[in-house]
């Protein structure tokens, strides 16, 4: 039979996958020849399998209108609004025996502090920023229940502490300040949740996702009967997005030691007429891993001092002024660990 003759017999299907066939070859030798290999066009199998599922479904199907398509990278879909994974209220274990090893192993996905949902986009980029110092089973506890807290949550975060060196007061706020402008030279963050380390979220409905306002997250916690401590308290853990944290020159950095500096945070969110949001009662609350205050953590004596003056400072006191030293910078496999020096106070 004459090539005529063949060509007669080939049904529209079979014309469609002899294109199929020629389009590729086409686009092969375009990628082999051009001279620029790192730019070469691959096809991915998946997308093939599902052009030629679709393609046997319709015998009329016109191969051209799918090269657009076939030729796109894949794409995730986002992340539903109401996560499948979420639990609720857990039962929280802290075991004397855990070892980081073992935390480790049960987050195989989180690379270098970083994690991302495997099937789909998440519909925010978080931060968390955990100030620390000597507080080390505090920390291997929060990261045991925190990163799968946050992982069914559909989020895609990095946690980041930032540990202060030498025996200098402690100074919290400078630490949440350091964490956030270090943490954006990393990534263009959404989000950003200031956590204390000795406190752990029981339930995982509390999203740890910013809102058109900034978020308060602890209702209650067990050391206080699960009650609000006072009604106008802002710490412990909260939430702002990259632009609300800027928009308030973040935290002051003239805090040393224990107590003020949420209420001055509390206070320049209200000066840019911006609420503070909570969950509800049942859903905002905490765990706190006691513990005895810290030898470089004293109260701060000069606090109600300090905050009548915010109104006036919170403009040049805060992330335009925050100066440190940054230490060391290391990727470690659940955290970021930036070891800084924060400075001394000022007399």
């Amino acid at each position: 039979m004459g090539c005529y003759g063949i060509v007669s017999m080939v049904s529209r299907r079979g014309k469609y996958f002899a294109l199929l066939i020629v389009s590729l070859m086409v686009l092969a030798w375009i990628a082999t020849y051009s001279g620029e290999t790192s730019k070469r066009t691959v096809v991915p199998p998946t997308l093939l399998e599902y052009a030629l599922r679709k393609y046997k479904l319709k015998d009329d199907v016109d191969f051209l209108t799918l090269l657009p398509d076939l030729l796109k990278p894949s794409q995730k879909i986002q992340c539903p609004e109401t996560s499948p994974l979420l639990k609720g209220s857990v039962n929280l274990t802290f075991d004397p025996a855990l070892k980081l090893k073992d935390v480790e192993m049960e987050n195989a996905d989180v690379s270098r502090g970083e994690y991302e949902p495997p099937n789909c986009t998440a519909r925010q980029s978080v931060a968390i920023l955990i100030p620390h110092r000597d507080r080390e089973k505090h920390l291997l506890y929060l990261l045991h229940h925190l990163h799968s807290f946050l992982q069914r949550q559909q989020l895609h975060y990095a946690i980041y502490i930032i540990q202060q060196t030498g025996d200098v007061t402690f100074n919290r706020a400078k630490l949440l300040n350091i964490g956030y402008l270090e943490a954006l030279k990393d990534f263009n963050w959404d989000c950003f949740v200031f956590h204390d380390v000795d406190l752990v979220p029981e339930n995982d409905h509390n999203l740890y996702m910013c809102d058109k306002h900034p978020k308060h997250l602890v209702v209650g916690r067990n050391a206080t009967g699960y009650k609000l401590r006072y009604s106008g308290y802002f710490g412990g853990v909260t939430a702002l997005s990259r632009e609300q944290f800027l928009k308030v020159n973040g935290f002051s950095n003239t805090y040393w030691g224990w107590g003020g500096e949420d209420d001055d945070l509390r206070i320049r969110v209200q000066l840019q007429r911006m609420e503070i949001l909570r969950p509800p009662a049942d859903v905002g609350r905490y765990t706190m891993v006691f513990h005895k205050r810290d030898s470089g953590n004293q109260i701060n004596k000069d606090r109600m001092k300090l905050l009548a003056r915010t109104p006036q400072v919170w403009r040049t006191d805060g992330l335009n002024s925050c100066s440190y030293k940054t230490l060391s910078i290391e990727r470690l496999p659940l955290y970021v660990n930036v070891t800084v020096d924060v400075g001394k106070p000022q007399r």
